[in-house]
């Protein structure tokens, strides 16, 4: 599994597919940042970051299980209706909202623990959404089998996850340059942009998901 490989598979996905992503994706992850901003405008910028969480709780578990449930079936050679995505995505909101806020809740308490406990939960908990989303997992089940495939992949799955993040962190910092203070529509437009690029890492793990998937069944 070379994660060079897996980014440009990632990438050429991604792109063959954007117009298709955006129309899924693009409407809730503005009404995430729209929601988001004015809440804080509401709360103030001093307001604790949970109550952003709480908003994202809302909507990522959706076009997220969306997403994930695209990329399976246009993997699989498949044109499933974008209605019916989101009617299952809505059916697994409840479940999934749970795994991401106990995922989030472990991932924050072993940041608390000198970072690398926080970034080794992350990258053990990678691929627990795409195993409740489509293989049916209860959420603690998802969880132990996420670890069980991640182990001996440490390496190459944060060689992946930093080479995406990386190039979104630094246009991030670039924006923020550009538009210090930006007005309620631009900071809107840069949030929904932000989000939105986030999710080619969704399209990352993905592709490694399958790939230590089959690497397992063969092995067995």
């Amino acid at each position: 599994m070379n994660p060079l490989s897996v980014l440009r598979d990632s990438l050429y996905f991604f792109r063959r597919h954007l117009t298709s992503i955006l129309q899924l994706c693009l409407p809730l992850v503005v009404l995430e940042a729209l929601g988001t901003q004015l809440l804080y405008n509401h709360l103030g910028e001093q307001a604790s970051p949970a109550y952003g969480m709480l908003v994202s709780l809302l909507f990522y578990p959706l076009y997220s299980a969306a997403l994930i449930l695209y990329l399976d079936t246009r993997s699989n050679g498949q044109d499933t209706a974008k209605r019916d995505l989101f009617a299952r995505a809505l059916q697994l909101w409840p479940m999934l909202a749970l795994l991401i806020v106990i995922s989030s809740l472990l991932i924050m308490a072993g940041l608390a623990l000198f970072i690398f406990p926080g970034v080794w939960i992350m990258v053990n908990l990678v691929f627990a959404e795409y195993l409740l989303v489509l293989r049916g997992l209860p959420v603690i089940e998802a969880m132990r089998t996420s670890a069980r495939m991640t182990t001996g992949h440490f390496l190459r799955i944060m060689v992946c996850m930093l080479s995406v993040l990386a190039p979104l962190w630094l246009i991030d910092g670039l924006l923020l340059q550009l538009f210090p203070e930006p007005q309620a529509g631009v900071q809107l437009a840069l949030d929904s942009l932000s989000g939105f690029l986030q999710l080619f890492s969704t399209v990352v793990l993905y592709r490694l998901f399958m790939l230590l998937e089959s690497e397992a069944g063969a092995a067995n």
